[in-house]
């Protein structure tokens, strides 16, 4: 638009100059109408001069920018790949930090087994096969499985005795022979992994696993429990902590059984543990048997309560009865309540509880208390559970013990080797 009004001015300054020279009698039209022509041509060329000029500079300055904008994305691009390189470095670091407070914890561990193995390995050893509590049969397997392992638990005790039975639990826990193994918790009715519970289990030195049943009688009255509590505390801390790379969502239910609760050496240690390790607060949740709850004292509600305060969940296990303060467990720090479903469908009335079956969720619930169902062995029972409005459920219908290797959790997944067993049930 600005070339054709430009052209237009030349045309009419042309043209007026034409006609002066005619006026002028300088030349004639014919003469004057080349002149005119040739002065267009040359404006003509001089403005497409011009033109280009301007074109160029605006092509050069184009072409600055554009460097000037490649030098700028170039910088950012080194900024970035700097900023990339300290956030890697970071995340060494980070991982460098956290693999060495691994490696001190492990250490620590390692310490502290030795400490209550040779602070109580005289005394286990001066414990009479007269002093020591028989081990009590197992009671109705919780599963098929665990009913073919009876004969083999039978022939195991009658070959080790007491006294060895103790000394091999010593000598077990001594060189670390004490291996974690996990149970799915699932939610109802979508039967969704929410929680493992860790179970911890001996091996004697030729690799015969020893199970809770049969320790637990034993280790208790000689203060081994202590020792085993310790292993499967840090061993859940380093299960938790790799599963917080895989999902947040699955917490682990880790057992402290009533000896270690009353144990004033080794509490505290826990304790201590425990505060320096409550970011894992949200996924680990503590569980203690109702007896030891319910004769915990004043110190070991103290104990708790601390436990509540620094963030961690606590579950109750083994329910003998439901007449219970559920206020007062609240208070404590309680989240999660076991019950068998057996007591659920046929039992209420023995555990004492104040409603039906149907009923025990809601008055829970009223205390923030949630309601887990245990050993589920068929599909008739879930049924059965779900008309009791039940959330929560655990048993070999929805996966048995399986053991976790020290590297990864991929080994869950996985038939455990075959090796001699002790059929298992918890205490109660």
């Amino acid at each position: 638009m600005i070339n054709a009004l430009l052209f237009a001015i030349y045309a009419m300054a042309t043209a007026a100059a034409s006609l002066w020279l005619v006026i002028g009698r300088i030349t004639d039209a014919k003469g004057a109408t080349v002149v005119g022509v040739v002065t267009v041509a040359l404006l003509a060329q001089l403005h497409g001069a011009i033109l280009r000029r301007r074109e160029r500079k605006a092509a050069g300055e184009e072409i600055a920018q554009l460097k000037r904008n490649g030098k700028d994305f170039f910088l950012a691009l080194a900024d970035m790949q700097r900023k990339i390189a300290q956030v890697e470095e970071a995340a060494d670091a980070r991982a460098d930090a956290q693999s060495r407070k691994i490696v001190s914890e492990l250490k620590m561990l390692e310490g502290l087994m030795r400490e209550f193995a040779g602070r109580i390995s005289q005394k286990a050893k001066d414990v009479k096969v007269a002093e020591v509590a028989p081990v009590a049969a197992p009671a109705p397997a919780q599963a098929v499985v665990e009913k073919r392992r009876e004969d083999t638990a039978a022939a195991y005790i009658a070959a080790f005795g007491q006294s060895d039975l103790l000394e091999t639990i010593r000598a077990s826990l001594e060189e670390n022979r004490v291996d974690l193994y996990l149970q799915p918790i699932v939610s109802l009715p979508q039967r969704k992994l929410r929680f493992y519970e860790a179970l911890s289990r001996l091996r004697s030195e030729d690799g015969t696993v020893i199970m809770p049943a049969q320790y637990m009688k034993v280790a208790g009255p000689v203060g081994l429990m202590s020792v085993v509590d310790n292993l499967l505390l840090f061993r859940c801390v380093q299960i938790v902590r790799k599963m917080i790379h895989k999902s947040r969502g699955i917490g682990v239910f880790c057992n402290i059984s009533g000896e270690t609760l009353a144990d004033a050496e080794f509490f505290p240690q826990f304790l201590e543990f425990m505060h320096h390790n409550r970011d894992l607060a949200s996924q680990i949740v503590f569980e203690f048997d109702q007896h030891a709850v319910l004769n915990a004292g004043q110190k070991g509600e103290e104990n708790l309560l601390y436990l509540s305060t620094l963030g961690f969940a606590l579950s109750m296990d083994h329910v003998e009865t439901l007449a219970m303060d559920f206020e007062k467990l609240k208070t404590l720090g309680f989240r999660h309540i076991k019950v068998r479903a057996g007591t659920l469908i046929g039992g209420m009335a023995d555990a004492q509880a104040a409603v039906a079956a149907e009923d025990l969720k809601s008055l829970l619930a009223r205390h923030g208390l949630n309601l887990i169902a245990e050993r589920v062995e068929t599909e008739k029972t879930v049924v059965q559970l779900l008309d009791y409005s039940v959330d929560f459920a655990q048993g070999y219908l929805f996966g048995e013990p399986k053991p976790l290797r020290e590297d990864s959790l991929r080994t869950l997944d996985r038939p455990e080797p075959s090796a001699p067993v002790i059929p298992f049930r918890k205490a109660g």
